[in-house]
C-alpha cells in the first residue's frame, strides 16, 4: 500500500533524485551513486531514485512502519527479530532499580 509520504517521495524524485534519495538513505554511498548517475543522465539517476524508494515501500510492508533500518545497497534489516527473541531494553539512568 502506497502511502501519502511515499508519494511525496515520489514527486521529490521526479524534480531533483539526489533529494529523494538523501531522504530515503540519508548520507550514505547511495546518495553519492545516486548523484553520479543523475550527472551521468538524468535517467539513470531516476531510475536508481525509484529503486530505493520501491524497496522502501517493501520494507515497511515486511517490518512495518519503523520496523527496518537501512544497511545500504537498498536492503533493509528489521529493528527487532522474530517473536521470541529478546526486544532491546532502554537504557537505565536511575540511581535506584525496583524489581528483578
Amino acid at each position: 500500500m502506497v502511502r501519502t509520504s511515499d508519494v511525496l517521495l515520489i514527486l521529490v524524485a521526479i524534480l531533483f533524485p539526489p533529494a529523494a534519495a538523501a531522504i530515503v538513505t540519508g548520507c550514505s554511498c547511495d546518495l553519492l551513486i545516486n548523484v553520479c548517475l543523475t550527472t551521468l543522465g538524468a535517467l539513470p539517476g531516476h531510475i536508481h531514485a525509484f529503486w530505493l524508494i520501491y524497496r522502501k515501500i517493501q520494507a515497511e510492508e515486511r517490518y512495518g512502519q519503523g520496523g527496518f533500518q537501512y544497511v545500504g545497497n537498498g536492503q533493509y534489516e528489521p529493528l527487532y527479530q522474530g517473536v521470541g527473541q529478546p526486544q532491546p531494553q532502554a537504557p537505565y539512568y536511575g540511581a535506584t532499580r525496583s524489581g528483578p
